[in-house]
């Protein structure tokens, strides 16, 4: 097995949970849909998790998943396809991403394209793999540059942990056997910019080639807002972007019970929208 990127502390023993365990559920995650307090240990490229304190943990954060989670589901009902096979040699990976908050209080998201395998269509906080030797703020910010083209200068932002989210693809069974099991820790970032000077930046520093993500760059409507679409730039090959209006409906969209590739917002970034407005009301 891989190294692995998520431990938890279960009786006072590190255990590494296996790919086809819910980590929800080990950590003792009742029936309901939580969220789920969970001590944590930050470290560099690895996530240590457990229900009450440990030396080491560095926080305390809001743990939580979708209430069709797959592998709840696997261990309740102890499916198996015929002739389906569940990873056996893998833990649960650790992925990073990013709420970037404009000075003016406004929360950027990028949409998949269309053409990836994984998750197209859907919009999400920029984000991705942790490296093994990367502290989980580095490899946020990295991400976030390799979707957007955004660079934050040192010294012009704040950050704080915002929560957990256990993750998977396909999202749901009636999709298929799961493929991709994941932690996502969500962190906030606050720009001393405002929502134009970050657009700007974009345009200039437009996305690696190859990443898929953040060909659609929306600002999320500001707290209370009565807003029915939301402003969006396309990014395009040369660099410039031209506007777009997305309807607020599309963003709201839930997941479907049967993959059909329509534009919707993931449930974990809806997670994380909600922590996002509980801590601006703080």
């Amino acid at each position: 097995m891989a190294a692995a990127r998520v431990l938890l502390i279960l009786a006072g023993r590190p255990v590494s949970p296996r790919f086809v365990q819910s980590v929800c559920r080990l950590l003792g995650a009742g029936p309901g849909l939580g969220p789920w307090p969970t001590h944590c240990g930050l470290k560099r490229g690895r996530l240590v998790l457990s229900d009450g304190p440990f030396p080491g943990a560095s926080t305390r954060l809001p743990l939580q998943r979708p209430p069709f989670c797959p592998f709840v589901a696997l261990d309740q009902q102890q499916l198996r396809a015929p002739g389906a096979e569940l990873p056996t040699n893998r833990g649960v990976d650790l992925g990073v991403a990013i709420m970037l908050q404009s000075s003016d209080q406004t929360v950027l998201l990028t949409r998949r394209t269309r053409t990836l395998s994984v998750s197209p269509n859907l919009w999400v906080s920029p984000g991705g793999h942790v490296e093994l030797d990367e502290e989980l703020l580095d490899g946020g910010l990295r991400e976030l540059w390799e979707e957007s083209g955004l660079q934050l200068p040192q010294g012009q932002f704040s950050w704080v942990p915002l929560g957990l989210w256990e993750s998977a693809y396909p999202p749901r069974l009636s999709w298929g056997l799961p493929k991709y099991h994941h932690i996502i820790l969500y962190l906030l970032v606050v720009s001393r910019e405002s929502q134009q000077q970050l657009q700007a930046a974009v345009k200039n520093r437009p996305p690696k080639r190859g990443h898929g993500s953040g060909i659609y760059l929306p600002i999320w409507p500001r707290p209370g807002s009565n807003q029915t679409q939301v402003s969006t730039a396309e990014l395009e090959e040369d660099g410039g972007a031209r506007p777009l209006a997305m309807p607020v409906s599309t963003l709201l969209r839930t997941t479907p019970t049967t993959d059909e590739g329509k534009e919707r917002v993931s449930s974990g970034t809806k997670f994380a929208l909600g922590l996002w407005l509980q801590h601006l009301r703080r």
